[in-house]
């Protein structure tokens, strides 16, 4: 899914999130956001800060209590769950801190998955997950299965995964979380050598000097955004 640069990926306006409850619990509060094609942003908080929330709200997994989410210019609010579930198969890559990749799978098969549901036949699902495993350095490991790979390599599959169908944005929930120093740094330089090959890439993390790194860098603190720094002040 083609977003232009310049133009918006993701727009957050003066979203709020509540949950039931008595008192309801608001864990956004009239945040306001907005990610342009190309970019790399860090959005960083701590526990509680309503990150999570943040992340499946623009990953479309949730809807908004108020306000508007818009991803790949679609409102979020005003799509069928059919709809949604298409965008989200075709214009979000997601990667997460536990990788989720099938034991029983090699790194190609793992990766082909990203397109199971795009209507794409398998030779040629297969023949461009290895082209992305290639993509992230992997070419030398596409027959190994998760349990022979290392976690950096694990992460790497998951990465390959996410921009196997090129969509509009990629959500990293701390991807860095479950590996060491040095496989962490070599997944960021990923991140960001991708970046600069146009993939607009959200970072969800805790880790300031994870944050430190990116280009930009949101702060979360009780729902609300405390800081942007690509935002003039």
């Amino acid at each position: 899914m083609t977003v232009l640069a310049g133009t918006p990926v993701l727009e957050l306006r003066d979203v709020v999130k509540r949950y039931p409850g008595e008192p309801p619990l608001e864990v956004l509060s009239g945040v306001s956001l907005t990610v342009q094609a190309g970019e790399m942003v860090a959005v960083v908080g701590p526990s509680g800060s309503g990150k999570s929330t943040l992340l499946h709200l623009v990953g479309t997994l949730d809807r908004p209590s108020e306000g508007m989410v818009r991803v790949a210019g679609h409102d979020v609010g005003r799509l069928s769950d059919r709809r949604l579930s298409a965008l989200r198969s075709r214009g979000i890559g997601f990667v997460f801190q536990q990788f989720f990749l099938l034991e029983g799978m090699n790194a190609v098969d793992n990766v082909a998955q990203g397109l199971l549901y795009a209507g794409t036949g398998p030779a040629e699902r297969r023949r461009r997950a290895e082209d992305a495993l290639r993509r992230v350095g992997l070419g030398h490991r596409l027959r190994h299965r998760p349990a022979q790979l290392s976690g950096g390599e694990r992460q790497r599959v998951a990465i390959a995964r996410a921009v196997l169908a090129r969509p509009a944005v990629v959500l990293a929930d701390e991807p860095t979380g479950n590996l060491d120093s040095a496989s962490g740094n070599e997944i960021l330089a990923l991140l960001q050598e991708l970046n600069r090959e146009g993939t607009t890439i959200m970072v969800i993390t805790h880790d300031r000097d994870l944050a430190g790194h990116l280009p930009r860098r949101v702060e979360l603190l009780d729902g609300r955004v405390v800081h942007d720094s690509g935002v003039a002040s």
